[in-house]
């Protein structure tokens, strides 16, 4: 080997893709995996809850390897499970009995406060004679940024550490609106490059090879989250104050997954009416829906995508992902139970009219707001 490579360039590249939820981490590694440069990629995706979604909505050659990572988010529950995967990976994953991969990928949830997955990555002895951290690509929604840089630590941080942040859904926004996030972002971290980005078309050269991470050059705040995560991990045992370890959907006191699943089609017409409904009235609280639907009369599975009170149209896919025909939702909120929501959307099935549904939503989730 030349001598050249055997330094840290020598080692695999990992790319951490971050960014708070629904800023539009999936639809750009759907775009990333049919690159050439991603032929050679292991890619790690962490689902935050118990249904897994993303995995199916990735468009794989058979020349890829999607790993998922469910019940829990990567800087908690399952931080273990990431090392171990590392680990295991240039052997577990060998092809002819050597490792194939070059590049990994991993895509965290939205909800994963970064600095406790770049400290592992960049502390633990072992991965540190396999790989290299690349890069931090921190996906900002252009439409909701400023409303989640405001309510959400865990943006301000992805954005922070990030060698790359990419400006998503940049059309449907006016260019004050997005001139104002812009110089936002750029007083949080002056030293990455913003991107615009449209449907996560984007070319890998752009956001791959970044370069060595070093926490020395960003700001005071990432090294002392870094340093506050090195502290707690070595003297106190557990990971930065995430007390949750019973229940794989829970974040915090707060924030809540709901992973809903129907086995009959679900009526059209009335979906619709619930979601229109819901976010009508606690909007704010809707952090992220996203799922599969199975609808009466449509052959076809049906992907919705929504952040607080923006969805996007849905997208009928060519054909399901697998065998699997049923309707799978994970809605993440604030401060919304998983009784209420399981409670408005069986009203769907129960022959309930259009008015009394909204009334008893409106009621309900009234009933349930804080004082």
């Amino acid at each position: 080997m030349s001598p050249i490579l055997t330094g840290p360039q020598s080692l695999i590249p990992v790319s951490v893709v971050t960014g708070f939820l629904g800023s539009g981490k999936t639809t750009l590694l759907n775009q990333l995996v049919q690159a050439r440069e991603m032929r050679r990629a292991l890619v790690i995706i962490n689902e935050f809850g118990a249904i897994s979604l993303d995995h199916d909505l990735i468009a794989r050659s058979t020349d890829d390897l999607v790993v998922e990572m469910m019940g829990g988010c990567l800087c908690c529950t399952i931080r273990g499970d990431l090392l171990r995967t590392l680990r295991e990976a240039p052997w577990r994953f060998a092809r002819e009995g050597s490792c194939w991969f070059d590049r990994v990928v991993i895509e965290t949830t939205g909800l994963a406060d970064p600095a406790p997955i770049l400290h592992t990555l960049m502390t633990d002895d072992h991965l540190t004679t396999l790989y290299r951290l690349d890069g931090v690509i921190a996906t900002v929604d252009a439409s909701t940024g400023m409303t989640t840089l405001d309510a959400q630590e865990e943006a301000i941080k992805q954005a922070a550490m990030a060698d790359r942040i990419l400006l998503t859904k940049t059309d449907i926004v006016s260019a004050r609106e997005q001139t104002t996030l812009e110089s936002r972002l750029h007083l949080i971290n002056p030293a990455a490059p913003i991107i615009p980005v449209t449907n996560g078309q984007i070319e890998p050269a752009a956001i791959f090879d970044a370069g060595l991470y070093d926490p020395a050059i960003r700001s005071h705040d990432v090294q002392r989250w870094l340093k506050t995560e090195a502290y707690e991990t070595e003297h106190r045992g557990h990971v930065h104050g995430h007390h949750h370890h019973h229940d794989v959907n829970r974040h915090d006191d707060h924030i809540h997954a709901t992973c809903l699943t129907f086995d009959d089609p679900l009526d059209a017409e009335g979906f619709e009416r619930w979601l229109d409904i819901l976010t009508l009235f606690k909007g704010p609280d809707i952090l992220r829906v996203k799922g599969i639907v199975n609808l009466v009369g449509e052959a076809k599975p049906v992907v919705i995508h929504g952040v607080q009170h923006i969805f996007h149209p849905p997208v009928l896919l060519e054909s399901w992902p697998s065998e699997d025909r049923r309707t799978r939702l994970v809605i993440i909120t604030r401060d919304i139970s998983a009784e209420e929501l399981r409670a408005t959307l069986s009203l769907l099935t129960s022959g309930i009219t259009r008015y009394d549904l909204a009334g008893f939503v409106e009621d309900m989730l009234n009933d349930h707001a804080p004082a």
